[in-house]
């Protein structure tokens, strides 16, 4: 099985960049697509970035593009993404995941595993 957890969250100040991590482990395959998700209390999961095997290929909806940076260490088999100027709104549990291939995953749907997620607070 493949096991990926969060880390990184916790109580953030308004404007202090944050940089969330997380790590598979397990039976993930060689090649694997990673992504963050974030799901606001009430609210539905929503993706909010997306990198390939490579990194070469990133995706960002558009109300997540500017302060949100996705990337990875496939050394590390580790993902990361770094909240820039965090804003309360910004608070959410936020979740990895992971699919097979080196392909651009954009629902959730398409990812196979995920992590427990790494809570969020962003408040002064």
């Amino acid at each position: 099985q493949v096991q990926l957890m969060e880390s990184g969250g916790g109580l953030v100040q308004p404007g202090e960049s944050r940089r969330l991590s997380c790590v598979a482990s397990g039976d993930i395959p060689s090649t694997y697509g990673m992504g963050w998700f974030r799901q606001v209390t009430g609210k539905e999961r929503e993706i909010v970035a997306a990198i390939s095997w490579s990194g070469g290929r990133i995706y960002y909806p558009d109300a997540f593009q500017g302060r949100f940076t996705i990337s990875r260490d496939n050394a590390k088999k580790t993902v990361y993404l770094q909240i820039n100027n965090p804003k309360p709104e910004d608070t959410a549990t936020y979740f990895c995941a992971a699919h097979e291939g080196d392909g651009l995953g954009y629902y959730y749907f398409a990812f196979d595993w995920w992590g427990q997620g790494t809570q969020v607070t962003v408040s002064s």
